[in-house]
C-alpha cells in the first residue's frame, strides 16, 4: 500500500465513520478497487489504526461532554452523568458477547466479501429512510433504549451495515431527540474502540514489526482530520433530518456494489 492509498483509505474511514454509510463496508470497497494485495495482518492493523483516529477525533470533537463526565462520575452521585455511563455500558454489551464468541466469524466476512456489503448497505439504506420520516421529540435515550441501540450496534458489525446508520436511526425509532440520538450513538462506539485495540495488542494480534509506518500514520492524520469534520456535520444533518440523501447514496452504493461483485 503506498502514501496515496492510505491518504485516500484514511478519507474513507474519517467520513464514513460518522456519516451513516458504512465506514467497514467503504474500506472494503476502497481496498478491492484500489487493488489492495497487503497481508491479512497488515490490512488488519491499517484498518485498526483508522478506526484509533476516528475515535480520537469523537473525544475531540465532544471533549465537553466528555469533561463533565468525567466531573459527575467522581460526585459519586447518581445523577445525569452516571446514569449516562451506565448506558453506554448497558449498549456496549451485546457487541462486546458478538465480539468474544465470534469473532474469527465475523474477520472471514471482511475478506473483501463484496456482495455482502452490497446487500448490508441496502439494509442501511432502508433504515435511514424510516429513521429520516420520524418525528422530532425532546425525549431521552433510556436505559431499555440503550440495550436496543446496542443491539444494533452488534449488528452494525457486519461489513456494509453503518454503525453510526443502524444505531442513529433505532434511537430515533425508538422516540428519542435526534440531537441526543447521534451525541449517544457517537460517544457510544469509543470505549469499544480502544477495548479492541487493547485486546488485541495484548494476545499480540496487532505487531508493528516490518510494517510502513508512513503510511499507517499518513492514513491516520487522513482520518482524525476528516473524521473531525464528518462528526460535526453529521449531528447537524441529523438534526435537520437530512438522513434521506444518505437513504439514496446506501441505495446506490449497494446496488454497484452487488453489480460490481457479480461481473467478477
Amino acid at each position: 500500500m503506498d502514501i496515496l492509498d492510505s491518504i485516500i483509505l484514511g478519507i474513507i474511514q474519517g467520513l464514513t465513520e460518522f456519516l451513516p454509510v458504512s465506514s467497514s463496508g467503504h474500506l472494503e470497497l476502497g481496498k478491492a478497487i484500489l487493488g489492495d494485495d497487503s497481508l491479512p495482518e497488515e490490512s488488519l492493523l491499517f484498518t485498526v489504526i483508522l478506526h484509533f483516529a476516528t475515535a480520537l477525533s469523537t473525544i475531540v470533537i465532544f471533549r465537553k461532554d466528555i469533561i463533565e463526565i468525567i466531573k459527575g462520575l467522581f460526585s459519586f452521585a447518581w445523577n445525569d452523568d452516571t446514569k449516562f455511563i451506565s448506558k453506554i455500558i448497558i449498549s456496549m454489551i451485546p457487541a462486546v458477547i458478538i465480539g468474544v464468541f465470534f469473532e474469527k466469524q465475523l474477520e472471514q466476512l471482511f475478506s473483501s466479501n463484496i456482495m455482502l456489503v452490497g446487500f448490508m448497505l441496502l439494509v442501511t439504506a432502508i433504515l435511514l429512510f424510516f429513521a429520516d420520516k420520524a418525528k422530532s421529540t425532546n425525549k431521552k435515550v433510556t436505559f431499555k433504549n440503550a440495550f436496543i441501540i446496542g443491539v444494533s450496534q452488534a449488528i452494525a458489525m457486519l461489513p456494509g451495515i453503518s454503525r453510526s446508520g443502524a444505531t442513529i436511526s433505532t434511537s430515533v425509532l425508538l422516540g428519542n431527540d435526534k440531537t441526543k440520538a447521534a451525541r449517544f450513538s457517537f460517544l457510544m462506539v469509543v470505549p469499544l474502540i480502544f477495548g479492541k485495540i487493547a485486546k488485541d495488542i495484548m494476545g499480540g494480534e496487532l505487531s508493528f514489526e516490518n510494517q510502513n509506518t508512513t503510511t499507517l500514520l499518513v492514513g491516520f492524520i487522513a482520518a482524525f482530520i476528516s473524521g473531525l469534520f464528518a462528526c460535526t456535520w453529521m449531528i447537524r444533518l441529523v438534526r435537520k433530518s437530512k438522513l434521506t440523501y444518505f437513504s439514496i447514496y446506501c441505495a446506490i452504493v449497494g446496488l454497484i456494489a452487488i453489480l460490481f461483485s457479480t461481473l467478477n
